[in-house]
C-alpha cells in the first residue's frame, strides 16, 4: 500500500480529467511541495489518451439514455481507460510507483444537476488495480450535498498556484464547457474569500458538435479552418444569448444538459433557415461562445481585471480566439502555455491539487465560486 506522506514532504500525485469536450483523458504527473506557506507544482510528465470513435459515442450514449448495464460496463471499462493513461503518463517519468502518493481521478461527467447530484464515471477500484495506487476519486459529490454546485472545482488550483504577482487575473478554461476563474493578487489576505467564479456557459460544445455534425470526417474544426471562412448570423447569436442561463447570477454551472444534440440540431436548422453555409454555421457557433463568454464578463466580473489567461481545447483555435480577444477588448488574453506551462494539463493538475489536499485533510472546495455551505475536502479514497 502506497504510503501518505505527512504534509512538510513533497508529494507526487497523478491527476486525471476526462472534459465536456470528449476528445480524451489528460494525464498530469506533478509533485508538490509546500514552502513559505504556498504550494507549489512542478510539472513532471503530461500524457493524453485520444479516446476512439467507439469509445466516444458510448460516453455520448450514456448522457443521454443507457440500461444498468451499460453505465455499469462504462463505468469499468472507462476506469481501464483512466488507469492506461495514468501508467502512460507515469513511464515518462522516473518517479516509481511506490512514491506515488495517489492518483486523483476526475472521471467523465455522465450527469451534472445542480442543487440535486452530480455522477462521474470511471471505476476507482479498476484505477487502483491497474496502476498499483491509491485513488481518490468523485470530488463532486461533497460539494453538491453541502448545498453547491460541484463546480467549478478548478478555482482551488487557479488560487493557489496561477495568481498574478501584483494585479487582479481572469483564468478562462474553454473545454466542453467555459469556465471562468478570477483571482486576487498572489499573498493577498483572505484570497479564497475574493475568488469569483463560474460556469460562463458553452466553451467548444456546440463548435464540435456543429462541425461533427457538418463534416462528419472531422473531429473539430482544425484550425478554426472553416469558422475563419465563414461569416457569423449575428441575429441568431443575439437571440441565443437571451436563453436565461445567461442572466442568472453565479454561483452557476452548465453542461452537455443543456447542449444536446436537440440543442445542436436546432441551431444548425436556425442558421441554414436563413441561408447560412456549413462555414457560416460554424462561424456562428465560434460568435456564440465568444459572446457568451464576453457577456458574463461584462455582467458579473467587476474586479479590475488585469489580463485574461485562456487555456483548454479552445485556447487552440485560431477563430475562437480571434473572436474571444476581440469580444473581450480592450482586456489583454494571454495563453496559459506563455505564463505556466502547457495548457492541456490544467485542468488534470487543478484535480491533482484537489487530490493532494485530500491526501493531507484540506478543504478542496472554494464556497464562494460553487455555493456550497462550508468548506469541505473533497474526494473518496480507494487504497491500492
Amino acid at each position: 500500500m502506497n504510503a501518505l506522506p505527512s504534509s512538510n514532504e513533497s508529494q507526487v500525485v497523478v491527476g486525471l480529467m476526462s472534459g465536456t469536450s470528449l476528445d480524451g483523458i489528460s494525464a498530469a504527473v506533478v509533485r508538490f511541495e509546500e514552502l513559505d506557506s504556498r504550494i507549489n507544482a512542478t510539472l513532471l510528465s503530461l500524457g493524453q489518451r485520444a479516446y476512439t470513435e467507439t469509445e466516444r459515442a458510448r460516453i455520448e450514449h450514456a448522457m443521454q439514455r443507457g440500461t444498468a448495464q451499460e453505465y455499469c460496463r462504462l463505468s469499468v471499462d472507462m476506469g481501464g481507460w483512466l488507469a492506461d493513461a495514468a501508467n502512460a503518463a507515469l513511464a515518462q517519468t522516473n518517479v516509481a510507483r511506490a512514491d506515488v502518493a495517489a492518483i486523483a481521478s476526475h472521471g467523465h461527467t455522465i450527469w451534472h444537476e445542480p442543487g440535486h447530484s452530480t455522477w462521474q464515471l470511471g471505476d476507482a477500484a479498476t484505477i487502483a488495480e491497474r496502476t498499483g495506487c491509491t485513488v481518490v476519486s468523485d470530488f463532486r459529490a461533497r460539494d453538491v450535498a453541502a448545498g453547491g454546485q460541484g463546480a467549478p472545482l478548478v478555482p482551488m488550483a487557479d488560487v493557489t498556484l496561477f495568481s498574478a504577482p501584483n494585479d487582479w487575473r481572469a483564468l478562462q478554461n474553454i473545454g466542453g464547457i467555459g469556465n471562468v476563474t478570477v483571482v486576487p493578487p498572489l499573498g493577498a489576505p483572505d484570497a479564497l474569500t475574493g475568488v469569483r467564479a463560474f460556469d460562463t456557459g458553452p466553451g467548444v460544445v456546440v463548435i464540435d458538435g456543429v462541425t461533427r455534425t457538418l463534416f462528419p470526417e472531422l473531429p473539430f474544426d482544425i484550425d478554426g479552418k472553416h469558422a475563419l471562412a465563414g461569416h457569423a448570423i449575428d441575429r441568431i447569436v443575439d437571440e441565443r444569448l437571451q436563453h436565461l442561463y445567461f442572466w442568472v447570477e453565479p454561483p452557476k454551472s452548465t453542461g452537455r444538459e443543456l447542449y444536446t444534440p436537440a440543442f445542436i440540431a436546432s441551431f444548425i436548422a436556425q442558421c441554414q433557415a436563413l441561408g447560412a453555409s456549413a462555414d457560416d454555421i460554424i462561424a456562428t457557433a465560434v460568435s456564440f461562445t465568444a459572446r457568451s463568454i464576453a457577456s458574463q464578463y461584462q455582467r458579473f466580473l467587476p474586479e479590475p481585471i488585469a489580463d485574461i489567461v485562456i487555456s483548454g481545447g479552445g485556447a487552440r483555435n485560431p477563430a475562437l480566439v480571434k473572436a474571444l480577444t476581440a469580444a473581450l477588448a480592450p482586456l489583454t488574453v494571454r495563453q496559459f502555455s506563455d505564463i505556466f506551462f502547457d495548457g492541456e494539463a490544467k485542468e488534470a493538475v487543478a484535480f491533482a491539487l484537489l487530490g493532494y489536499l485530500h491526501l493531507n485533510h484540506r478543504a478542496g472546495n472554494v464556497p464562494r465560486a460553487t455555493g456550497a455551505r462550508g468548506s469541505r475536502q473533497l474526494g473518496v479514497l480507494t487504497p491500492a
